[in-house]
């Protein structure tokens, strides 16, 4: 109320100054806790221009989030693998990935130079992300395993795996795609 004292902040607490009442009715009306407000805000300011598309497994056991464009450049690999998998994927950073569920559930193929790490779920079999032999240091994630209402378009690339180190080799941006 008009000239009663505000409260010092708590131990740990910022002072909004004027932007209290603000901050107050943006938890009120997405009816967010302080910590998921702020983590909100965070996420669409060092994620700009991104959305965040949630995902997972057939069964449920598994879900994720990542935070990627709405447009989405998609890899359609030719290798032994990919084939036999109808794997196509998009590449992020690891640090745009987060795995919600089913940690416990997953498991890992790996075959020829055991850097890929082909994790899909032990309950319905479904290979919803994987870690790339071409982007170790991030994810391969598989579009059709996305919720629906955050992908607007999908461009699809194909990539000649059956020659896997000529065709990174000559790929202009593969290996920079999981870098932040």
């Amino acid at each position: 109320p008009a000239g009663a004292e505000a409260e010092p902040p708590g131990p740990g607490a910022i002072d909004l100054g004027a932007q209290s009442g603000r901050w107050a009715a943006f938890q009120e009306r997405h009816r967010l806790s302080c910590e998921e407000a702020a983590r909100l805000l965070l996420d669409a300011y060092e994620y700009r221009g991104l959305v965040k598309h949630t995902g997972g497994c057939h069964c449920g056991a598994v879900r994720f989030e990542v935070w990627a464009s709405a447009d989405l450049h998609v890899f359609n690999c030719n290798c032994s693998i990919c084939t036999k998998k109808q794997n196509r994927h998009f590449i992020v950073p690891a640090s745009r990935f987060k795995l919600l569920k089913g940690a416990d559930n997953l498991t890992t193929y790996t075959f020829n130079t055991h850097c890929a790490q082909h994790t899909f779920c032990k309950t319905c079999g479904v290979q919803s992300f994987y870690t790339p032999r071409s982007n170790p240091d991030g994810y391969g994630i598989a579009p059709h395993c996305l919720d629906d209402g955050t992908v607007q378009t999908i461009i699809t690339e194909d990539i000649n795996g059956k020659e896997w180190e000529k065709a990174v080799k000559e790929h202009k941006t593969i290996r920079d795609m999981s870098k932040p």
